[in-house]
């Protein structure tokens, strides 16, 4: 096995195990829409659930649940492929594909087990709100970061490439 691959599964699986350890946490240790703040006016666990994608989006649809759990599955085969294909120089990549794929699955998890996912991150600006999050979202939010970051660094060094030619 390569290298890239077991960088890959390492960070794949601790980023879905601390995602669901910090949800069992939360929802053992907290009732629906407690909070705690952790910094005042800034930031809090706050236990919610979310029916949707971001921003609760489609939560009320009907049929909301086997499209984000065909969305995810997809996005998660996706990711496998995209990741197959890239070069063994391109660490930036693999890492920040590790942690899109993680964060896909940890939420999966959640739409499978309970229908919603678990979210408890709540930044915040005394009333104003940032929706709260999780660790899967944190997870691929900083990877598709990464990803792009990556995909300007590719773009120089092909261009540096081609000039060397």
């Amino acid at each position: 096995m390569k290298t890239r691959h077991i960088l890959f599964a390492a960070i794949a699986t601790v980023g879905i195990i601390i995602d669901q350890i910090t949800k069992i946490a939360v929802d053992r240790s907290m009732q629906l829409f407690d909070s705690i703040p952790i910094i005042e006016h800034f930031f809090h666990f706050t236990y919610v659930r979310n029916k949707g994608a971001a921003f609760s989006f489609l939560s009320d649809a009907s049929w909301r649940l086997p499209f984000f759990i065909t969305v995810s599955i997809f996005a998660a085969v996706v990711i496998l492929i995209a990741f197959r294909k890239l070069r063994d120089d391109q660490k930036l990549a693999h890492t920040s594909l590790a942690m899109i794929f993680s964060g896909a699955i940890g939420n999966l998890i959640d739409r499978v087990r309970l229908g919603e996912v678990i979210d408890f991150l709540d930044v915040h600006w005394y009333r104003h709100h940032w929706p709260a999050f999780n660790v899967a979202d944190s997870l691929i939010c900083v990877g598709v970061f990464l990803l792009a970051i990556d995909m300007v660094l590719e773009e120089k060094r092909v261009k540096a490439e081609a000039l060397k030619q």
